[in-house]
């Protein structure tokens, strides 16, 4: 079993938008409509929207590879980059998407691991992402890994507004 994550580039586009669309819908189709979902692909998945993303110097994805094939990728942002107001001690891990083939190898906690290392790289002292309250496994897994809950923040699925808990991790 070999575990790569290596820094995605420009030229990774097409592959980051796959690869979102694919858990993305995996993830939440059965609690969410058809045209909610059709209408938050289209707007964060965009190919403009993701290169816009990955042009901005606060923001950075990592592909992680399980035996040379692509299971997923993690996004943080850093600074003004990241989607909720947050002192300059934080940095946000707003996407953790791992494809249902590679679930419960450990790919997520390695991807937790890395985002600490980079935090710590970036002398920042906080973790925090934002995670649906209805999806209880992600919830749970979070908590494993010493996050706790600090607030909330609402998130569109097109037009409909959920509930995202908005959880930290303090790094030692």
């Amino acid at each position: 079993m070999t575990i790569l994550i290596k820094r995605c580039s420009s030229g990774d586009l097409e592959t980051l938008q796959k690869i979102s669309i694919e858990t993305f819908t995996d993830t939440f189709k059965n609690q969410n409509s058809p045209e909610a979902m059709e209408a938050y692909l289209k707007r964060a998945f965009h190919p403009e929207q993701l290169k816009k993303e990955c042009a901005n110097r606060h923001s950075e994805f990592y592909f992680i590879y399980f035996n040379e094939e692509i299971a997923g990728y993690l996004k943080v942002n850093a600074d003004d980059a990241q989607t909720e107001h947050m002192d300059k001690d934080s940095l946000e891990v707003e996407r953790i998407y791992i494809r249902s083939p590679f679930h419960r190898l450990g790919l997520g906690k390695q991807l937790i691991e890395k985002a600490v290392k980079i935090a710590a790289e970036k002398n920042k002292r906080k973790l925090w992402l934002g995670v649906w309250e209805q999806n209880g496994n992600a919830i749970s897994f979070y908590n494993k890994l010493n996050f706790v809950q600090t607030g909330t923040h609402s998130f569109y699925m097109g037009e409909e507004e959920q509930t995202d808990l908005i959880l930290t991790r303090i790094i030692l």
